[in-house]
């Protein structure tokens, strides 16, 4: 194990400048090239690769493609950062249907929440919007947890009545 770790030693001593300069060519900067030339000898060591042969070929071939992953990546990233890239998980877009049927589901709530009780809206209101807790919600109005679950339930129940699709409501 000493005499690889020699061996790797003295292959970084003569190789990296030279990798460095084959990497700077490609992704003209000096310090990335380092980075990536200390990656490689880092994935050998780690490896525990035996050195027979051309070392100096395996070397070139490792700085040329961690240069192109380099470069990917940062075409990637610049992508991202301009917009050309969708955010990773995202939503795929609504349907003109779907959107339609979103637009009336809110029209909806909001003559629901227009047609509640002045408590029973804000304690709705409190929860869903604010992301209040019913004891929360309890404590700034006076009134008990299971009250405040019961002026939920029944704003819960308007907002979920037989029109609550949407689909057959166009205003």
């Amino acid at each position: 194990m000493a005499d690889k770790g020699k061996d790797l030693a003295a292959l970084y001593l003569s190789e990296r400048k030279r990798l460095e300069r084959q990497i700077d060519r490609k992704v003209g900067c000096r310090s990335t090239a380092s980075d990536l030339v200390q990656d490689i000898f880092l994935r050998l060591w780690e490896k525990a690769v035996e050195w027979k042969g051309d070392s100096a070929a395996y070397l070139s071939r490792c700085a040329r493609n961690a240069a192109i992953d380099h470069l990917r990546a940062e075409k990637t990233r610049e992508a991202y950062l301009q917009g050309e890239l969708p955010e990773p998980f995202s939503e795929p877009p609504l349907s003109p249907h779907e959107i339609l049927a979103a637009e009336q589901n809110i029209r909806h709530i909001d003559k629901v929440l227009a047609s509640l009780p002045e408590k029973t809206r804000h304690i709705f209101l409190l929860n869903r919007v604010h992301g209040r807790s019913f004891s929360e919600i309890a404590g700034v109005m006076g009134i008990s947890s299971r009250a405040v679950a019961k002026h939920m339930a029944r704003a819960v129940a308007a907002c979920e009545g037989p029109s609550a699709t949407g689909v057959n409501n166009v205003d």
